[in-house]
């Protein structure tokens, strides 16, 4: 029987998350588990504008 576990890290410093993730997998990988993962988030804040144009 296979079990899943999904763990989320959230922080505002992504050095702290990348090693937590570094540490969990560490930690993990000894038991035979696979790891897949970490995936890396977009870092950077995107804006998005909307222009409504009315004609008259």
């Amino acid at each position: 029987m296979s079990q899943r576990i999904r763990i989320k890290l959230k922080s505002y410093d992504y050095n702290l998350v990348d090693k937590s993730a570094e540490k969990i997998v560490k930690t993990v990988k000894p038991t035979g588990a696979v790891v897949s993962g970490p995936i890396p988030l977009p870092t950077e804040e995107k804006n998005l504008y909307g222009i409504t144009f009315t004609t008259r």
